[in-house]
């Protein structure tokens, strides 16, 4: 059996979700078009943006039902990255804080997809 290695987000526009996911990445995308972006990751997981205007057959649920979650080295990474985030305009959902799971915090990308930063046990 196959395990998943892409995810696919619906997005209103393809063209300017793929802008801010360079910009969040730091790369740009290894395809593009007016209904359809991708950015390889370096995972190995491609990560689509699909537009929800097109994709077939249509979506019945587009952002902040899941999330892209970025695991960091430590509580400092997850800081300068709520920083830089902030710094970009980014709309913070929850600041920085601690959970079970370890010190963490969610922002939005422009369609509403939960963008979530954390480091594992808190360290």
């Amino acid at each position: 059996m196959a395990d998943p290695n892409f995810v696919l987000l619906y997005v209103d526009s393809p063209t300017a979700s793929a802008d801010f996911y360079a910009g969040l990445l730091g790369k740009p995308p290894v395809e593009a078009s007016p209904t359809f972006a991708m950015f390889a990751l370096s995972s190995g997981v491609m990560l689509g943006l699909w537009s929800k205007h097109t994709v077939q057959p249509a979506a019945t649920a587009t952002g902040g039902g899941a999330e892209l979650a970025f695991a960091v080295a430590d509580v400092n990474a997850v800081r300068a990255m709520h920083e830089d985030w902030r710094r970009r305009g980014l709309r913070i959902l929850q600041e920085p804080t601690d959970l079970d799971f370890g010190h963490t915090f969610v922002a939005l990308d422009p369609d509403g997809h939960r963008l979530r930063v954390f480091t594992p046990g808190g360290n």
